[in-house]
């Protein structure tokens, strides 16, 4: 056997060289490929539950392959004839929450109990009294991105993987409290696809990807400079990807303070027995909760897509999402009522759109269009309001924060007919309405960002509803021009265009419905729900509370009649003849049916991927 080639080598004889302390292993990326490779924290046995608990709670960094007893240093279900006490290349120690050393073995660890004079820490509590817990770690896919033809650079490049302490927190619990710690591998743009199904069929070495796309998003500031592991250089047509790591468990030793406690050194793995394609996690703990069996799903598979280019940002989002959401948007490019609204959007627009909205905080839904040339009051408002508060409703739903803005001609109509859509129910809460201030030649930018600084936006995505923006010639449904009744609301979007952090998004009315019924989908999407999450929490399951909140969000065909009959009561005139409003707002079978065949969407299979 040729020593020289270990990376050919079984788990079984890779251990046994470390044992011998074999100056070639350094790091054991790239090594033992085909198989799951293990992050190790071991504490007090008076901890374990409470750890044990918090992987539970963090699944994605934490994905527990075995909990053992109490002084265990085997680990049949993982390998055998293992010894936790010597099978790992390099060791770290840590004494009240502080690290002290890296070790080549634990072995000076099971000798009497005594009293380091160094640190005055009692080591009573030696392994004998300690639980070893064994998680996955993302080493174990990198064999597996290799074959399916995607470049690891870090193994290219003869280094440890880039590990970063993230700006994101774990679910805490008890005393163990910490940030995520994420791998970053650069991923050619080409490849995301390839790169996302192959980590996703790999559970128990972190799953899919928490991030791709700009560091910053997560709290990082410089990739150059991993807070473990070495930096790893980005090819041309890269994008930095992220994937959950288990080196969180060692911040969440240091979190806890425990007087003592061991951890693999990061980079440096306990190389197990289990094929990297096992999809069940080994543990010995009754009423554990197995990972869901949906990975070999091909529908629930997770699709890339790039949501925005400043800053960088891609998403995930299962194929069955992506197929729903883009029968939305067929339903609603027929152009009903032929008011010319195909063209606000293009094709896979809708499923951008969404995404874009699903990771935003704060939303700014712009209303008031003027649809009578020779007329500037604000009784020519163009059927805009039904779609603003339906995509207004879904996102007050989901958490995000929504403002109304529409110009000062349409305010006192605008509020109006909010607030009766709030007693009516057809709107969920109260929402605050600003008008931009046109005598301002920075109204705009004011409006959009904190005194006027754009690296301070208040808004992260911008809606028009029927707002077609400030082209040269601006054309009503009439095919009028009314390009002098532009208003300073589309300024908005103009400004935003130089704005880093804002993305926009035009609609038609029923486009915001289908906007509406997109956002369900997608925030009942295993993938993209658990993506929002970085992985942390019970990411795969939705309550039946928050279920039936969203549901109740939807839009529906008695809120489509309620609104109306406000609309015609408020002196609006027809957008297309300029006449009275009442026959325009009248609910027809044609309208009754869009609605229902847009629900129809949702609810055709199961209301969830849960």
């Amino acid at each position: 056997m040729d020593l020289g080639k270990i990376t050919s080598l079984t788990p079984a004889v890779l251990r046994l060289l470390i044992r011998q302390n074999d100056s070639r292993i350094t790091t054991t990326t790239g090594l033992a490929k085909g198989y799951l490779q293990a992050n190790v924290a071991i504490l007090p046995n008076h901890l374990a539950s409470y750890f044990e608990a918090f992987c539970r709670s963090n699944p994605a960094p934490l994905p527990l392959l075995y909990c053992s007893q109490s002084g265990e240093t085997s680990c049949q279900p993982l390998a055998k004839e293992a010894d936790i006490r010597k099978d790992i290349p390099k060791y770290c120690v840590y004494e009240k929450g502080q690290f002290v050393k890296t070790v080549s073995n634990l072995q000076t660890f099971t000798s009497e109990p005594r009293t380091d004079s160094q640190h005055s820490v009692p080591l009573s509590q030696q392994l004998s009294d300690m639980v070893c817990f064994y998680l996955g770690c993302s080493f174990g896919f990198e064999g597996r991105l290799e074959a399916a033809g995607v470049p690891v650079r870090n193994v290219e490049q003869g280094r440890n993987v880039s590990m970063y302490k993230t700006a994101v927190p774990c679910v805490p619990v008890e005393m163990f409290s910490c940030p995520l710690v994420v791998t970053m591998r650069p991923i050619p743009a080409a490849l995301l696809n390839v790169a996302v199904e192959v980590t996703h069929l790999n559970p128990l070495a972190h799953g899919a990807p928490v991030h791709i796309g700009e560091p910053a998003l997560l709290g990082i500031p410089d990739l150059s400079r991993p807070d473990y592991g070495d930096p790893v250089e980005l090819q041309p047509g890269d994008v930095p990807v992220f994937w959950a790591c288990g080196v969180t468990a060692i911040q969440a030793i240091l979190s806890s303070k425990v007087p003592l406690a061991f951890s693999h050194s990061p980079g440096c793995m306990f190389l197990t027995d289990i094929p990297d394609s096992s999809t069940s996690i080994i543990t010995p703990t009754p009423n554990s909760d197995n990972p869901p069996n949906n990975q070999l799903n091909p529908e629930l598979t997770p699709l890339s897509f790039l949501v925005s280019h400043n800053p960088l940002l891609y998403s995930l989002v299962s194929r069955r999402a992506v197929a729903k959401i883009r029968h939305l948007e067929m339903i609603i490019g027929e152009d009903p009522g032929e008011e010319g609204t195909k063209d606000l959007f293009s094709q896979k627009d809708l499923l951008h759109s969404c995404l874009a909205l699903s990771h935003s905080r704060s939303v700014a839904v712009t209303t008031g269009v003027s649809t009578h040339h020779l007329h500037s009051s604000p009784d020519q408002i163009d059927g805009w309001i039904p779609g603003a508060i339906a995509i207004a409703n879904m996102l007050l739903s989901l958490g995000k924060t929504v403002t109304l803005i529409t110009d000062s001609r349409f305010l006192e109509m605008t509020k109006a007919i909010v607030d009766e859509a709030v007693n009516m129910g057809v709107l969920n809460t109260a929402t605050p309405l600003l008008t931009v201030e046109d005598s301002s030649p920075n109204a705009a930018l004011d409006l959009l960002c904190h005194h006027g600084d754009t690296s301070k936006p208040r808004y992260d995505h911008i809606v028009a509803v029927e707002c077609r923006g400030t082209a040269t010639d601006r054309a009503n449904v009439r095919e009028e021009n009314v390009k002098h009744q532009v208003g300073p609301v589309e300024e908005l979007f103009i400004t935003a265009q130089d704005i880093s952090g804002i993305t926009t998004t035009g609609v038609s009315n029923w486009g915001g419905y289908a906007v509406a019924c997109g956002l369900f989908l997608l925030n009942t999407c295993p993938s993209h729900q658990r993506y929002l999450k970085r992985g942390l929490g019970k990411e795969t399951t939705t309550s039946q509370e928050q279920l039936q909140d969203w549901t109740d969000n939807l839009p529906s065909v008695e809120k489509e009649q309620l609104l109306r009959s406000t609309l015609m009561q408020s002196g609006l005139q027809n957008g297309k003849s300029g006449n009275s409003v009442a026959g325009a707002l009248t609910f027809t079978p044609d309208d009754n049916n869009i609605i229902t065949r847009l629900l129809k969407v949702i609810y055709e299979g199961s209301m969830s991927e849960n």
